[in-house]
Parts: structure tokens; sequence; C-alpha cells
């Protein structure tokens, strides 16, 4: 009997580029035939075989709650029930823009745009508006969105399909990123030395997540702030994906570092396409209409979209919720640890907050050259032996993985059981 996936990616692709709306999702890394979902309901997602898995891409982070959450779904019906868009203000920006520059202490002002790309390149253009400079630093194997200038030697996507850069991007607008190497404070500090005038911002994800999940170092994290404080340049934090993912305060509260700007995505949207950028007030002042810094968007800030935002991290403020999934992604990763030593797999796995990553390699990688150096194919055989037993990862070795609140300590054991099942049999 044919797969109904098998058949809706055949017919997908006569249509859709790769038969997918954005890559990763083609299987292309892992190969086979991607999932075509039809339901999700707090862990879990049904395909269209009807088959059921406990789900830790939770659609690439925003699912922090679980999927179809009641109080979430309530709200976007209530907004709907008004009307879907309006292309004008509404009282409920207001109310999304106070809560987050409330939760986030280095945000005075804030912009909602439709996406992390949106986000992220739109911080690019007021941090190059606002210093007068063209250069930006980016780190090698961090994904910052498909903006021309920041799809240079990225993560995500392009790593999973083996593409350092993307074609179509222009010599000169490359020429003005600078490209470096994830948590190597002194390869920082000498650009900086060579460049220091003509450099507008440092962007970087504070935990990496597009090439894997790698962990910065104080070093690294106090060099970025130094440096810029030091050249007049702007620190930007790229929180599209770790944005109240391992924190409430995000990951700028977790290790205590004041960006001047940060861009939000993901969970911030509750599931909805929202993304914001935001910071210091005399920064963002230069965006238009109060200065020269031009950025728009027709369904900026749109209400069913503000509605699930707004619903999300009002149940994120909870006491003890951070607490709680901190805990449980860490007990999955321990599970997978010990399993993997009790198998002989050489394997490592590393949580913060809601994320993880694994590596079919020795340790935990530090930078993108660590990261490259894993056993890839073992996690391809890893990732299907996974999904035949009911369990989806990101279905590329380059991704980070998400726990939501609504994994329990059963969905848990059963992922270290699935496993253990799994690694025997590599």
């Amino acid at each position: 009997m044919t797969s109904h996936n098998q058949s809706l990616f055949d017919r997908a692709q006569q249509h859709i580029p790769g038969g997918v709306n954005s890559p990763v999702r083609a299987f292309g890394s892992v190969g086979g035939t991607p999932r075509f979902f039809v339901k999700g309901q707090g862990a879990y997602v049904w395909d269209a075989d009807d088959k059921r898995y406990i789900d830790y891409v939770g659609s690439w982070g925003p699912l922090i709650l679980g999927h179809a959450h009641p109080v979430v779904i309530e709200a976007v019906k209530r907004a709907a029930d008004n009307g879907l868009s309006f292309g004008a203000p509404t009282e409920q920006e207001i109310d999304l823009a106070d809560l987050l520059c409330e939760m986030l202490p280095s945000v005075e002002k804030v912009r909602l745009v439709s996406s992390g790309t949106e986000a992220t390149m739109s911080a690019i253009r007021l941090a190059r508006g606002f210093t007068g400079r063209d250069k930006i630093i980016k780190f090698e194997g961090c994904y910052h969105g498909h903006a021309d200038s920041l799809l240079v030697k990225a993560g995500s996507g392009l790593l999973t399909f083996g593409n350092p850069s993307s074609a179509g991007v222009p010599a000169a607008v490359a020429a003005d990123t600078i490209v470096l190497q994830y948590n190597n404070p002194q390869q920082l500090a000498e650009t900086f030395a060579a460049h220091g005038p003509q450099i507008a911002a440092i962007i970087v994800e504070p935990v990496a997540g597009n090439m894997n999940l790698v962990k910065p170092t104080g070093e690294f994290l106090q060099a970025m702030r130094q440096l810029c404080d030091q050249h007049g340049a702007l620190l930007i934090f790229d929180e599209v994906m770790t944005g109240f993912r391992v924190g409430l305060g995000c990951a700028q509260g977790l290790f205590g570092i004041k960006p001047d700007l940060t861009t939000l995505g993901k969970t911030v949207g509750g599931g909805m396409p929202l993304a914001a950028f935001g910071g210091r007030a005399d920064v963002m002042n230069k965006i238009a209409p109060l200065g020269p810094v031009y950025q728009a968007g027709t369904l900026s800030g749109n209400p069913v979209a503000v509605a699930a935002g707004l619903a999300t991290l009002q149940l994120l403020r909870q006491p003890g919720f951070y607490e709680a999934l901190t805990a449980s992604t860490g007990s999955m990763v321990e599970g997978l640890c010990q399993v993997a030593a009790e198998t002989g797999q050489t394997f490592a796995a590393q949580s913060v907050g809601g994320m993880f990553g694994v590596y079919f390699a020795a340790s935990c990688p530090q930078t993108f050259d660590q990261v490259m150096a894993a056993d890839k194919e073992r996690f391809n055989r890893f990732f299907h032996g996974m999904l035949g037993q009911g369990v989806y990862l990101a279905p590329s070795a380059f991704e980070a993985g998400f726990v939501s609140a609504a994994h329990t300590a059963t969905d848990i054991a059963a992922t270290v059981d699935a496993a253990r099942v799994v690694m025997q049999q590599l």
C-alpha cells in the first residue's frame, strides 16, 4: 500500500520546488520521504498515514507550550472573530510591545514584524544606519535568516544541503560581511584591531542552534560586549531561536550580557508568523517614521498573531515554568547519554533551557569545525530509527531540538527507551 506521505510528496513536487516550502523539510540531509502532518496535540503530531510521533521539532521552536494549547487557540479564535488583518494599529500591539520591554531590560523600544529573517535584516540595516558604517561580523555556522548579507557561511538548511553560502548573493554584498569562528575571542579582537572604525555591528546567536546546539563561552560573550563598546559598534543578539526558549529573560538574561539590539521570533508568536526587533531607544528612534532608516510591513503586528504571542508569553510567566522545562530537557539528555554509554556509542548531548543538541561525537562541540567533524551518517541512521519508533527529531544533524512543557516524564522515558532500541542496532 502506498504511503499517503509519499503520495503527497510526489504531488507536492509538481508545483512546489523540492516539494516543500522550506528546504530542511525535504529530508534532503537524512534521505527518505518527509512526513506531512495533519494534526498536533500537546507533545504529539500525527502524519498523513495516521502515525503518531513524540515531537521534538515543535515547529522549529515556537511551540514551547506544545501543540494546540487551549489558551492560545482560544485567543486566536477570539482575535479572528474580529477580523484577520487591518493594516492599521491595534491596542494589542501596544500590549505586546509593553510586555516585551518589561520582560527584556535591554529592549526600550520594539518594532513588530512577521518573520525572523525580517527582524534580523531590519536590525542589520538599523545598525548600519545608526553607526554610518557598512561592515558586520557574523560567525561561521550561525544562521540569521535568508537576507543576502547574512547568508555567508550560514547554518540551518544551508548546512543540511552542504552549501556554506547561497547562489544569487552578489559578491559586493557579501564583501561587507566578516565571518569569524564562533567561540574565538582572540580572532574577534584581531578583527576589531584591523577594521574597528568600519564595523557597524556584531550579530550572533548567543546560543547557536542552527549548526546544532553550541554553547557560548563566557569569555566569548564578554569579548563581544567589550569590543563593541570600545569601537562604537552595536551588539545584536539574534534570539529568534533562544528568545523565551532558554529562560524568561532569554539568553541575554541567562548569561548577564546586555545587547544593543535583540531580534525575536518563533516562541514570541506562539506558533503564528510573528517576530520583532528592539533595543536601545536612541537606536530604535532611527527607524521610520522617526528616523531615516526605512522598514515597513503590511502584516506587521497582525492581530491574530499578536493574540497568540500575548497568550503564550503570559503563560510562560507562571512560577516554576522554566525550572520544570529545563529539568525535563536535561532529564532526556541525561537518559540519551546513559543509553549511548550502555550501547557503546560515541555520543554526546547537552541542553540549555528547552533546547537540546545530540552529536555522534566524543564531546559536545564548541565550534563549527567540531560540529562538522561529528558522524553525520550515524546520525541519519539514528534519525530514521527513531522515526520508526515514533519519535520525530529534526531531519538534520545540524539543527537543535526542542522540548515543550507538554512533554511528560512518560514521553521522556519513551524517547529514551526508543533510543535504546535504535542504538543497539546502529
